[in-house]
């Protein structure tokens, strides 16, 4: 677990990782391109779906990198300076809440899934590529992006715990709990048989 000597670089890299998460990705590409704040807009959401609304392709598409990239880069900057998995799982914790409650934004962030797929790929790319054909299999049987997303990062945690990964697995639990309960409107909606479909309004 954390030694004496790993204690100070883990609360560095994580609050560092926490900061880099606040960076709201949706609120800063449509100010540079002059369309409506997503939180204000839509769905009310920050993040590359809601972007997709009010803005098109093109900032939802960058969205959606900038989101990735938030949790990608901090967890495999760290593993490269600290390898010791406790630490590397941590900091893809504090990147994704960061994504979900942004310091710089009044602590209203997206759901998470994009953060939390990038520091995915961080921890462990193969795992982050299955991730992301499970994410492709379900979108493409039910069209349902929600669904494929809560459905993925259910599995999330038992693909990294049979791969070894079990601080990895264990941060993944709780994170899939987070999105759960940032998705619990569109729970709703699935149950009712009312959450849009993907290529319709």
């Amino acid at each position: 677990m954390f030694t004496a000597s790993l204690f100070i670089p883990a609360v560095l890299a994580s609050s560092i990782a926490y900061a880099v998460g606040s960076v709201s990705a949706a609120i800063l590409i449509c100010r540079l391109m002059n369309l409506p704040d997503p939180r204000e807009s839509g769905s009310g959401n920050p993040g590359a779906t809601n972007v997709l609304r009010v803005g098109g392709k093109l900032p939802a598409g960058l969205t959606l990198l900038g989101d990735a990239l938030k949790g990608l880069l901090p967890v495999a900057i760290t593993g490269l300076i600290i390898p010791h998995q406790p630490t590397v799982a941590l900091v893809a914790m504090a990147a994704f809440l960061g994504h979900l409650y942004p310091m710089f934004f009044d602590f209203r962030g997206g759901k998470g899934v994009a953060t939390a797929l990038g520091a995915l790929f961080g921890l462990s790319m193969q795992i982050g590529i299955l991730a992301t054909v499970t994410w492709l299999v379900i979108c493409l049987a039910f069209r349902i992006s929600s669904l494929a997303a809560l459905i993925t990062f259910t599995l999330v945690p038992l693909y990294l715990l049979t791969g070894g990964h079990s601080a990895f697995a264990l941060v993944y639990v709780v994170i899939a709990g987070f999105l759960y309960y940032s998705h619990r409107e569109n729970i709703k909606r699935i149950l009712a048989g009312t959450e849009p479909k993907l290529g319709k309004s």
